[in-house]
This record gives C-alpha cells, structure tokens and sequence, in this order.
C-alpha cells in the first residue's frame, strides 16, 4: 500500500510506498509519480494534486524474489515507467492500488495483464476494495499475473489474500522464447 509522506514542497505530502525488510527497515521507499486528477463519471472529482506533490524518481529495489518496479495506483496507466524499470532489471511489478469503482471494472485487470505481458514480468497488485472517507467506492479485485499475463491469483469482493507460486523458469522461458524485451529500437 501507501501512505502520505511529510516533506513535500508547498506545504504538500508524498503519496508514498514503502517496501520493508523482515526487520521493519526500508529497503527502499517510492513516492508515486502520476497524480489522479481526473472526473471518472461517478459523481466524484478526483484531484489528487491539491494536496500530493508528485515524486521524480523510478524506483526498482532488490529483494529476495528479484528486482521489484515500485509504483502506486494510477502510475498503470504509464507504461513508459514500467519499461523504465524492467530495462533497470525489474522481474516483479508492483502495483498497490485504490481504483476507483467506475475505471477498475472496465481497466484495472487489462491494464494489468497489459503491463505483465509487454514487460516479461510478474506483476503484484494487491488492491483496496469498498468505500473510502468521502463516500468513494473502490473496486479491490487485488491480484497476481504471470509474466504471460495470465492471471494466476485474485481476490473478488471483499477481503482476501491472494498468492502464488513465483517461477523464475518460467519468466526465463517467457523472455527466451518471445525476446521482444531484446528488440526494443526505442528509448
């Protein structure tokens, strides 16, 4: 997940995550880049901007598992980060959100699989799900995808926890037998 960071410019906060180690450390901390400004047609404007200051840095941390793309909800909509972060050696995604009801039911599993498939990685998205201060309803459906895009865990309403094995073979033999990663031409 996330949480607001004090030390923003302008009196504002960072939408941060943080990602800690076995001993309550960080390991390594991003503060989300792409900011939800946005009316999605359910009677609610979203402006995230007027009180979050927007993060600069992409972020892709060690772990046990292999390298981890740090993002925060509306960033899936930015594929230029994702590929950022898999040329930086990302093997896993990681996509904590709040989706809003209205764009989740129609986007957030496509987006997903999306991001899964065009970078060759594994991608974690755990998600919250009901209704938040302020009357909003999120859509949740957290899940796991395969570096195939193949949906290989998910959540459906309410709580839950979602898990899966992780198979490096297999991202190897995703990435060897479809190299589309080697055949990029464009920065």
């Amino acid at each position: 997940g996330s949480v607001l960071e004090l030390g923003a410019p302008a009196g504002k906060l960072f939408n941060t995550s943080a990602l800690l180690a076995p001993d309550g450390s960080i390991i390594a901390k991003y503060r989300k880049i792409h900011l939800f400004d946005v009316d999605v047609g359910d009677g609610h404007a979203y402006r995230e901007s007027s009180a979050i200051a927007s993060g600069d840095e992409v972020v892709v941390a060690e772990t046990p598992l292999g390298r981890l793309g740090m993002s925060i909800c509306y960033d899936l909509r930015f594929p230029e980060l994702y590929r950022r972060q898999s040329a930086d050696g990302a093997v896993i995604l990681g996509v904590p959100s709040a989706f809003t009801l209205a764009t989740g039911k129609d986007h957030w599993e496509v987006l997903l699989r999306a991001r899964a498939i065009e970078n060759q990685c594994y991608v974690f998205a755990p998600a919250q799900q009901g209704r938040t201060p302020g009357d909003r309803l999120t859509w949740g459906h957290s899940m796991i995808v395969d570096p195939w895009g193949l949906v290989i865990a998910r959540c459906s309403e309410g709580p839950g926890v979602a898990v899966a094995d992780v198979d490096m073979a297999l991202l190897a033999r995703v990435r060897k037998g479809l190299p589309a990663l080697t055949h990029r031409r464009l920065a």
